[in-house]
């Protein structure tokens, strides 16, 4: 780990303490992502209901990007970061609370704030940290809180769920998996409490910021070095969220002795063993060659599910998913910040991952309502997996300023050119 030698003590010690408030964030969300659908389902959820509540989390993501990457440019990073991880808190205490599916859409919606919040002040305080010749690097290391959470969180939810009684005979798996999300919530959340900022993101950047570059976020949404990354970003997310919607019921409806956690916990092993080495590699060899790698991850693993009828084909595809998302995620968050200001940084990862956002709200809600139409759960991924080529497709002719440079750079041929190098 070259780049962590390269860094001071007191920045070392901060990306610690960043580190492991990420890692108890992500394990709270993700201890609900096999059991929220069958949770649902259990209280009278239909498929398409099930579709709509889980939808509903990229609602709350997408109303509070814009104002929370403000808040993160022009405020603090770390306040963001407390926001989500308090958010992620109290959500799964509305979920114990409430026995309505309107009642669990709308605590739904307010989850979507933490992942909303969180996203934005962790990426903008790595990239702030981050040397720019190892920016890649420190930003594939601190994101690898993401898939070691969700080799957790998944798999202890799962456990919780079908074991849960013989550790607290009184409470049935769905609470028992809701508290542990709180406490992790909390410890998250006095974690971030101890991370400590110099001075607030624009003054601390001024001097290698251009002092006329003042662009708010509606002025970014017409820049192209953006809308590329934030299509293509919208897309994957129509795929993902069809994923964590329709995933479980389709083992459940299929009666496969398979943990819905295993699949996750697969995901997120593939996931960390990809970004030991893919932030490096992209900054010695570019990104365009492996975020192109990604998107035929993404359409693999789609094809894989589409078809699946076994365990094996199952973890096939989670292997494929998360090496697509491994690669993907950290360098698309590299990529956007190559192309960016470091005063408009929050807002730009608003913007972008709002893409993502976008798409995870209209895939459960979109692809479940024509369920039926497309045959099942079989024709939802198999729509899946078009529209992760539609995002390779976008990816290789719309990356550069013609469509010469974008093959190029997505063929790893060619530097960025919207690149900013700052």
């Amino acid at each position: 780990m070259e780049v962590w030698k390269v860094l001071d003590r007191k920045v070392r010690q901060q990306l610690i303490i960043l580190f492991l408030s990420g890692l108890l964030f992500w394990i709270c969300i993700t201890l609900l992502l096999p059991t929220l659908p069958t949770y649902i389902q259990s209280m009278g959820g239909t498929t398409q209901q099930v579709g709509m509540v889980m939808s509903c989390f990229a609602i709350g993501l997408i109303a509070s990007r814009t104002w929370l990457g403000k808040v993160a440019d022009r405020r603090s990073r770390k306040i963001v970061i407390l926001i989500g991880t308090l958010v992620a808190a109290l959500a799964p205490v509305g979920y114990l609370s409430v026995h309505s599916i309107i009642g669990l859409a709308q605590i739904r919606a307010f989850h979507g704030i933490s992942i909303a919040a969180f996203t934005i002040g962790y990426s903008a305080l790595v990239v702030d940290l981050a040397p720019i010749q190892h920016r890649g690097t420190l930003i594939g290391y601190m994101n690898l809180a993401v898939p070691v959470g969700m080799s957790i969180g998944p798999a202890l939810g799962g456990f919780l769920l079908s074991s849960g009684k013989e550790y607290m005979p009184n409470a049935t798996g769905y609470q028992l998996v809701f508290i542990i999300s709180i406490i992790c919530g909390v410890f998250a959340w006095l974690l971030s409490s101890q991370i400590k900022e110099s001075s607030p993101p624009n003054s601390s950047l001024q001097a290698t910021t251009p002092s006329n570059v003042q662009r708010e976020f509606w002025d970014l949404t017409k820049d192209p070095a953006l809308i590329m990354p934030t299509i293509v970003l919208m897309l994957i997310g129509l795929v993902f969220g069809s994923l964590v919607a329709f995933l479980p019921l389709y083992i459940q409806e299929l009666q496969l002795d398979f943990n819905v956690g295993l699949f996750y916990t697969v995901i997120a092993i593939a996931s960390f063993s990809v970004r030991l080495f893919i932030g490096q590699a992209s900054d010695r060899y570019g990104r365009g060659l492996f975020i192109s790698a990604s998107l035929v991850c993404y359409l693999i693993s789609m094809l894989l599910l589409m078809s699946a009828q076994t365990p094996i084909m199952f973890i096939l595809a989670a292997i494929a998913e998360g090496m697509g998302a491994g690669i993907l995620i950290p360098l698309s968050l590299a990529l956007i910040s190559d192309r960016s200001h470091n005063n408009e940084r929050g807002k730009v990862f608003a913007l972008c991952m709002g893409g993502f956002d976008v798409g995870i709200a209209l895939g459960g809600l979109v692809l479940g309502s024509l369920a039926n139409i497309l045959g099942g759960y079989q024709g939802i991924f198999a729509v899946a997996a078009l529209l992760s080529f539609f995002a390779l497709t976008i990816f290789a002719t719309q990356a550069g300023k013609n469509l010469s440079q974008s093959v190029n750079f997505a063929l790893g041929k060619v530097p960025d050119v919207y690149a900013l190098n700052q």
